[in-house]
C-alpha cells in the first residue's frame, strides 16, 4: 500500500467513525431517550471538561479516532457475516470499556455509571451501533473509490 493509499485509508477512517457517531451512536441514543430508556439525549451541547467543547461534537471528534482503530483492525474481519459481527463487538466492547474505565475516573465520575443497568445497557448499544455504522461507511466509501488511490 502506497503512503498516498494510506494516509487515504486512514482519513477514510476517521471520516466514517465521525460520521457515525453523528447517525448512528446519536440515532440509537435518540431512540434509547425516545423509550425512556436513559435520560441522556441526543445531539447534546453541553461543555465538556476542561475545554468547553460541546459534546456532540466532542464524541464525534473520539468516534474519528476509534474509527482510525478500527480501520486498522476491519481488514482482519472475514468479509461475510463475521465483518459486522466484528465490528459490532468492537464497537460495544472497546470504546465503552475505555469510557468506564478510563475518561469516567479521569472526569471524576462513578466507574461504569455505577454499575447502572441502564446505563450499562445504553453504552453497549449506542458504541456497537456506532461500530457497526462505522464498518458500513467504510465499507460504502471504499466501494465507491472516495479515498483510494
Amino acid at each position: 500500500m502506497t503512503q498516498k493509499a494510506a494516509l487515504s485509508r486512514f482519513a477514510l477512517g476517521f471520516i466514517a467513525g465521525f460520521v457515525s457517531v453523528l447517525l448512528f451512536h446519536q440515532g440509537v441514543l435518540a431512540l434509547l431517550h425516545a423509550v425512556n430508556f436513559t435520560p441522556r439525549a441526543p445531539f447534546s451541547t453541553a461543555p465538556t471538561q476542561p475545554l468547553g467543547i460541546p459534546q456532540i461534537w466532542s464524541s464525534a471528534f473520539w468516534g474519528g479516532i476509534w474509527g482510525l482503530i478500527l480501520v486498522v483492525i476491519a481488514p482482519r474481519f472475514r468479509h461475510d457475516k463475521n465483518y459486522w459481527l466484528g465490528a459490532l463487538v468492537f464497537g460495544a466492547i472497546a470504546p465503552t470499556l475505555v469510557a468506564w474505565f478510563v475518561v469516567a475516573p479521569f472526569k471524576g465520575q462513578l466507574i461504569a455509571g455505577g454499575w447502572k443497568f441502564a446505563g450499562i445497557v445504553t453504552g453497549l448499544l449506542v458504541n456497537g451501533a456506532w461500530g457497526v455504522g462505522t464498518a458500513g461507511l467504510l465499507r460504502l466509501f471504499s466501494r465507491r473509490k472516495l479515498f483510494n488511490s
